[in-house]
């Protein structure tokens, strides 16, 4: 059985992913910072399904947490699948802000590149002597670092960083045969960043090809797919899935 860590999955795109891995016969460990219930319940989902699941609290902004995360992950490897590594990571853990450049507070700066940036670039380090040879390192990025939409600078320049230490981590970890591929969602229906009203919702649908916002089922099934052996020749790559966002 493969095994796949999904940060952030304790709702929305996170549970979506979590939940699509394991119905495709993963073990998955759920991550999850403040909310322990919302996490039970992606576990509990997964379960009844058939499939195994557990749930680890990790706050992806502090980086000096990643070592006891580290234990954690390896004692519950241990005891729930009678191994020493897992073979996938997803990097998806993040929160929205909106506001203009002019508005964006320095702790507001540092609170987006710690989690979107910082976070998942030490995060892989910290994991990765315990993946497994051949295994896939997944990073979510947003079609935002692609199209620029006012508001979201920081947030933007960061899944865009992140798309380049996607490539880097393709070439550095190759010789383990380990590949790496960002997945960049378009606008998603979650809670990220307060959600969508009505109005925005509609714009966005509006400068959509497919004449609509995304689902976390749309992209969640996206990113599980991309971790199939199937998919092994995919390497180094973003991979856009915005439904044809402003093209």
């Amino acid at each position: 059985m493969k095994i796949v860590i999904v940060t952030g999955s304790s709702r929305g795109l996170g549970a979506s992913t979590a939940l699509e891995c394991a119905r495709r016969g993963m073990g998955v460990i759920v991550t999850y910072h403040r909310n322990p219930g919302k996490a039970d319940e992606v576990v509990k989902a997964i379960s009844a399904s058939g499939g195994k699941a557990v749930a680890l609290q990790l706050d992806v902004g502090n980086s000096r947490s990643f070592r006891e995360f580290r234990t954690a992950v390896s004692a519950q490897l241990h005891a729930l699948w009678g191994r020493e590594t897992f073979d996938f990571l997803v990097n998806n853990a993040g929160y929205g802000l909106y506001a203009p450049i002019s508005e964006v507070s320095e702790e507001q700066f540092d609170g987006l590149f710690n989690v979107h940036l910082k976070g998942p670039f030490f995060l892989t380090q910290t994991l990765l002597p315990i993946i497994e040879a051949g295994g896939h390192v997944v990073n979510v990025t947003s079609a935002t670092s692609r199209v620029a939409t006012a508001g979201v600078a920081p947030y933007a320049a960061f899944k865009g960083g992140l798309q380049v230490l996607t490539r880097y981590m393709a070439k550095e970890f190759g010789e383990r045969r380990i590949r790496a591929n960002s997945i960049a969602p378009g606008a998603i229906r979650t809670e990220l960043g307060g959600g969508l009203n009505e109005e925005f919702e509609t714009m966005l649908a509006d400068q959509t090809a497919l004449g609509r916002v995304g689902e976390p089922a749309d992209v969640g099934g996206v990113i599980a797919a991309l971790l199939s052996e199937e998919n092994r020749w995919i390497n180094a790559q973003n991979i856009e899935v915005a439904g044809g966002y402003i093209i």
